[in-house]
């Protein structure tokens, strides 16, 4: 399954890439998130290992490649999914950026996930737009 969400985000790029890679603007934006860490490879460069910590599940995360302020490309695994995430931002003007995510979900694992995708597709895409409204939230809020 793959879709694509995008958001216009009334600050400059370099603002929005900053909070992009500000582990607070993940808690403002993704319920139940709480950490970060890190786990192998050098931080923020391709094959660097890392574990988001939520309330009630990990997802460990391989950065793919790694171009900010252009590109961020990484794979997210958990017991019930595999996905990839593709940011990418685009200068509108010197105070607008465009943020476009690509998410493929390229397995999943489990009856119930499986049904949810099958029946409801658009939850998905759904939750991911909701997260890009939370963070155009809080990256307009930074002074």
């Amino acid at each position: 399954m793959k879709f694509v969400c995008h958001i216009s985000i009334n600050k400059p790029i370099e603002e929005v890439v900053k909070q992009f890679e500000n582990p607070e603007a993940l808690k403002q934006s993704q319920k139940d998130f709480v950490r970060i860490e890190h786990l192998s490879g050098n931080k923020r460069e391709a094959g660097a290992k890392s574990k988001l910590v939520y309330k009630k599940f990990d997802l460990f995360e391989t950065i793919i490649h790694n171009n900010l302020p252009e590109e961020f490309y990484a794979k997210y695994e958990h017991k019930n999914m595999t996905n990839t995430m593709r940011n990418t931002f685009v200068a509108v003007n010197a105070h607008e950026t465009k943020m476009v995510t690509e998410i493929h979900y390229s397995e999943l694992r489990g009856f119930v996930i499986k049904l949810f995708a099958k029946l409801f597709p658009g939850m998905f895409k759904k939750q991911v737009d909701k997260w890009l409204v939370k963070f155009k939230s809080f990256v307009e809020k930074q002074s």
